[in-house]
């Protein structure tokens, strides 16, 4: 550690060039913030079964009859009804299938995204998705259903792994937090639209009503995949691959300038000058990840892993996988509609996150956000087992505190995750450590999707846990805090070469001052703001013009 530091500290006080105007800076935002569509994919298919394991025609079609006889039990989530319905173990398979493909669909976006990429990487994930999603469609048994759901899944997986690459390294710094959130947005505007396409098709008579909301996804996938040809190639993935004429004209395209413009050169050389130094200490293989050198690629990584497990373990998934399964068997009268208002809570909750993550900051979200949620929780566990489904109050109360709980992972823990593992590591390891954050996720992903319907059902070899499961999520999320308070460093407003820089010099605990120390050093280098806006560069011209006219009469 102590080697590289001398290193950063030069290149940090090196002449820095901005983009002048807030204007300048607007393509890139716009390109970053394109991108983030993808999250729509990711979020309405991982919402759209929630609905479907509820849907009446899909449990004719790929369920069984259960009836409530006294002795055998009704329906696994509700074993006083009687009715059409998946199995447990049908549901569990199901459900968290999908984890399955993209737990090994993030590891591949790695080298997809090295080799051809982030863009094309991007048009192999979209075409990997439909492929999977047309399986669905033509799928007359749950064999071929969850075969689908495996191949969509690889294609989301790649998604995961690429889209918050692509968005760091285009996104200027000042906001990129906020841009990378926009990834986290969109994946709730997924989860909402699928809610409402479920709700909207769950009385049809034929196929259609579980056909339909399916196949809608094809449509979000072909709206990225045509956008993607009008966006520009990562400049840092080209400069990694020696293309620097390329990354010059994508660095220009991203602030509206010319290739030689002082920012663009400017820029250029900082990420050469990382990626040289990078290179010095290893390759950028999937082993380089795990070396415990000066760039604290070990630690790195395994806080990106672990953040991305913590962000699961927060059980956000047991709503968006089971919400409208736990709604009815909690005694709500319509579980679609509580699927629909805990979603446009997570959508509308997500915006003031964006917001503070540039002016609160990752780490303290992520520590206050846990322990919010961990009281949520915990009680929305008491009044799940006091009351169980019996007092309509407890029933409104119980719904209002998990929107509170959905509200608080939707502005904190739902994008600083994805933030915090976009900007934490090196060039040279950045799409490989990045996949491993990724699947680290998926893999948590897939282990509460498929234990969940045994801890929350009845019945034989289940534990019938059903609200007393916050329980668990609550002592998950309190863990999640903990982890975040030693572990998380704060990397707000700052570049991603500068966040080499703040690993190299500091510890998680006292990364926060540093970071402010590091911010005003580069802004007397820079002479200010990051970037002034528009009507100001005007005003501040106009007074230049008018003072050399002043100096031009008194002469």
């Amino acid at each position: 550690m102590g080697g590289a530091a001398p290193v950063f500290a030069a290149a940090s006080s090196a002449p820095i060039v901005k983009p002048k105007t807030l204007r300048q800076t607007l393509p890139a935002v716009a390109v970053a913030a394109f991108a983030a569509f993808g999250g729509v994919l990711y979020g309405y298919d991982t919402g759209t079964i929630s609905g479907l394991l509820q849907n009446e025609r899909f449990r004719e079609d790929f369920g069984q009859f259960y009836q409530s006889d006294g002795v055998t039990g009704g329906i696994p989530s509700n074993p006083d009804t009687s009715g059409w319905s998946l199995s447990t173990s049908s549901t569990s398979l199901t459900t968290s299938i999908l984890s399955v493909g993209t737990f090994f669909g993030a590891l591949i976006g790695a080298p997809v995204a090295d080799r051809l990429g982030r863009r094309w990487g991007l048009q192999i994930a979209l075409l990997v998705f439909t492929v999977g999603v047309v399986m669905q469609l033509i799928a007359q048994a749950l064999p071929l259903f969850d075969a689908g759901r495996v191949v969509a899944g690889l294609g989301v997986g790649i998604l995961s792994t690429i889209i918050p690459m692509y968005q760091s390294e285009v996104a200027p710094r000042w906001i990129r937090g906020a841009v990378v959130s926009g990834y986290q947005w969109a994946i709730t505007i997924g989860l909402l639209c699928a809610s409402i396409a479920n709700n909207g098709t769950k009385d049809y008579g034929n196929t259609g009503a579980y056909r339909i909301p399916i196949a809608i996804q094809i449509a979000f996938a072909i709206v990225l995949s045509v956008g993607l040809f009008f966006l520009p190639e990562s400049p840092r993935w080209q400069i990694k691959r020696g293309r620097h004429e390329l990354a010059a004209k994508a660095l220009a395209k991203l602030n509206s300038t010319a290739i030689d413009d002082p920012v663009v050169v400017s820029e250029l050389a900082d990420v050469q000058t990382a990626l040289d130094m990078e290179l010095t200490l290893g390759n950028g293989s999937y082993l380089d990840c795990f070396r415990a050198n000066e760039r604290k690629n070990r630690a790195r990584t395994l806080t990106g892993m672990a953040l991305q497990g913590c962000q699961q373990l927060t059980g956000i998934n047991f709503i968006f996988y089971y919400g409208t399964t736990f709604a009815a068997s909690a005694g709500i009268t319509n579980p679609f509609t509580f699927s629909i208002i805990s979603n446009v809570v997570n959508v509308v909750a997500t915006v003031p996150g964006m917001w503070a993550m540039e002016r609160v900051g990752r780490r303290k979200l992520l520590i206050w956000g846990a322990l919010g949620m961990c009281s949520m929780e915990l009680i929305v566990a008491i009044l799940g087992t006091i009351y169980n489904g019996s007092n309509p109050d407890a029933q409104r109360s119980l719904v209002a505190f998990v929107c509170i709980y959905v509200a608080m992972f939707a502005s904190t823990w739902g994008p600083a995750a994805w933030v915090v593992c976009g900007e934490i590591f090196p060039l040279a390891i950045r799409a490989k450590a990045l996949s491993l954050c990724t699947s680290s996720n998926w893999l948590f992903n897939w282990a509460i999707g498929y234990a969940t319907p045994y801890m929350v059902d009845s019945g034989k070899g289940n534990a019938n846990l059903q609200s007393k499961v916050f329980f668990v999520w609550a002592a998950t999320c309190f863990g999640s805090a903990v982890f975040a308070h030693f572990f998380i460093v704060e990397t707000r407003g700052l570049s991603l070469e500068e966040v080499d820089e703040l690993y190299a010099t500091t510890t998680p605990a006292r990364s926060t001052r540093m970071n402010a120390e590091m911010q005003a050093r580069r802004g007397e280098l820079e002479g200010g703001k990051y970037v002034a806006g528009d009507e100001q560069v005007e005003a501040d011209a106009a007074k230049a013009h008018a003072l050399k006219l002043d100096d031009k009469d008194a002469q």
